[in-house]
């Protein structure tokens, strides 16, 4: 592996070949060909088991250059909310290999996990019908996914 300006990075007694560097990279990518599809199907099946309310999908892909997917969720409660952030959190690092960036935990009404491709916002109901985040990235043709 070379650095940007082209050097090793091992000293040079320790350079790497071609070859060494092309089987450490196979060894080390992501299983699977679609890490995106993986991570959402993961999550999904992960709000899904955890007892999420009103999950909802919303295909970026085409819409924004930050992610393919998003999800919104609700949870009952601050403590449901938080609690969801948290499995997901552990799911996604110990089965992928993800580290999701969270923010909200905190205050529990609203929070954001970025997993990459994938955008997850899990609402109290009450902040989540105040902000209605799925109506802003909703194609405006599409039928509702959730009830109003």
């Amino acid at each position: 592996m070379l650095r940007p300006d082209r050097r090793p990075i091992f000293p040079e007694d320790r350079t790497l070949s071609a070859d060494t560097v092309a089987a450490h990279e196979a060894a080390t990518a992501p299983k699977g060909t679609n890490l995106s599809a993986e991570t959402l199907e993961l999550i999904l099946t992960t709000l899904d088991a955890e007892k999420a309310e009103e999950i909802v999908q919303i295909d970026l892909a085409g819409k924004s250059t930050i992610a393919d997917h998003m999800v919104v969720c609700s949870g009952r409660s601050t403590r449901q909310v938080t609690a969801l952030a948290e499995k997901l959190s552990e799911k996604l690092k110990t089965l992928l290999g993800r580290t999701a960036r969270a923010e909200g935990k905190a205050q529990g009404d609203w929070v954001l996990l970025d997993a990459g491709d994938v955008i997850v916002h899990i609402f109290r109901p009450e902040v989540r019908e105040f902000y209605q985040l799925e109506k802003m990235w909703q194609d405006p043709s599409a039928q509702p996914t959730r009830p109003s």
